[in-house]
């Protein structure tokens, strides 16, 4: 049963692991657990069709990063965290020096679930313009673009229209996309990253899927970073149910319960939180030897 929503490779691979037999082996996708600065890291990589059809994501690598130590404000945790958060989205980046970087915050700014996006581009340091035009300063930087794309509904213009717009000017050699997603537990709302390979579709977090975001569409790689922000109301009923061991629910008996969404009381501080967390790791992913008092700097 997949009718539970996430956008989270690691519980679509717990979803499927609930609804076979112990001895089903999963075909086609291999997981792994470490732990790193004390921030637990789960890497899901889907390796064909096999592992992409059993659970319904593209084939590409998938990384969760475990942000309880960084909510619990742990002493170093927010350090720590950026660095490990920097660490495995170089991996997936992959770019030479010199290249070019986009980053794109998707979402709704006035709906604060769905403002991930946009309020990570205000953490992000934007150089492009400075490494052109006053390289005796900054041209030991790399050129990094940003922008907020708003959404459908305000813009009247998709997303990945204006993105591709933007980039077939800009000539960037991958884009950053980061928006708000869905998550199958309250658990895991706001104390997780997913970092992948595969692109984005964004408004998936909302409830709101619009055209996909991928090296296919925008014709480089497309890194999408994102955190779950809300659980629909069905799914969080059916989990709830299945944990006081009520057996296996189906979300879709709850008929327009799915339309609902539940998201946190303190959502607004954790916005607050989070996009700062991923604003600072990108920024410390794309200008090497850059230290987290260098880019408040730069910011203020």
């Amino acid at each position: 049963m997949m009718s539970k929503r996430t956008d989270l490779a690691i519980e679509a691979k717990e979803i499927w692991q609930e609804t076979v037999q112990d001895t089903t082996k999963l075909e086609g996708v291999e997981a792994e657990e470490l732990t790193e600065n004390g921030y637990i890291i789960e890497t899901v990589k889907i390796l064909n069709e096999k592992g992409e059809k059993a659970l319904n994501k593209p084939v590409g690598t998938y990384i969760t990063v475990n942000l309880e130590s960084l909510l619990k404000k742990n002493e170093g945790a927010f350090e720590k965290g950026i660095e490990v958060l920097s660490k495995h989205l170089k991996m997936l980046l992959n770019i030479e020096e010199g290249e070019s970087v986009m980053v794109v915050g998707l979402g709704n700014a006035a709906i604060t679930p769905d403002n991930l996006g946009p309020k990570t581009i205000e953490n992000t340091m934007a150089t492009r313009h400075l490494v052109e035009k006053i390289p005796e300063y900054f041209g030991s930087f790399r050129k990094v673009s940003t922008m907020k794309t708003g959404v459908l509904g305000t813009t009247g213009i998709e997303s990945a229209e204006m993105i591709k717009a933007v980039a077939d000017e800009v000539k960037p050699d991958v884009i950053i996309a980061i928006d708000a997603l869905a998550s199958r537990k309250l658990s895991r709302v706001c104390r997780t990253v997913q970092i992948t390979d595969t692109g984005i579709i964004p408004g998936s977090g909302v409830g709101n899927r619009r055209a996909e975001l991928c090296k296919r569409t925008m014709g480089i790689p497309v890194i999408a970073v994102g955190v779950p922000t809300i659980v629909d109301a069905a799914t969080l009923a059916a989990d709830l149910m299945e944990s006081a061991g009520m057996g296996e629910i189906d979300p879709e008996i709850f008929g327009k319960g799915g339309d609902m969404i539940v998201t946190p009381k303190e959502i607004d501080v954790y916005m607050d939180d989070i996009s700062k967390f991923l604003g600072y790791g990108i920024n410390m992913t794309l200008h090497e030897g850059l230290t987290e008092n260098d880019i408040t700097m730069f910011l203020s």
